[in-house]
């Protein structure tokens, strides 16, 4: 069965938004590849676009992995911790 990784980068959203001092800024599902742009309430240079690879791993613009879709509040959470963000 493929994932569907536009509902996985949907729920990824989700709970980074819930992070106090994230924002998501665009969810882009119909773009190729589907990403997630997220970033610091606070500034405007801590910023990250996070999508989903075939496998289930959430990965940074950077090439940094998150976590997988097993877990995505661990996921959003790291990113919140790398985007300098308090826990939701």
């Amino acid at each position: 069965m493929m994932l569907d990784t536009a509902f996985c980068l949907e729920r990824f959203a989700w709970h980074a938004g819930r992070h106090a001092d994230l924002s998501v800024q665009s969810v882009a599902l119909a773009s190729d590849p589907a990403y997630v742009s997220v970033r610091n309430r606070f500034s405007t240079t801590l910023a990250e676009t996070v999508t989903c690879s075939d496998d289930g791993a959430f990965i940074t613009s950077w090439g940094y992995r998150l976590g997988t879709t097993e877990d995505v509040e661990s996921a959003a959470a790291r990113l919140a911790f790398l985007l300098a963000a308090l826990p939701a």
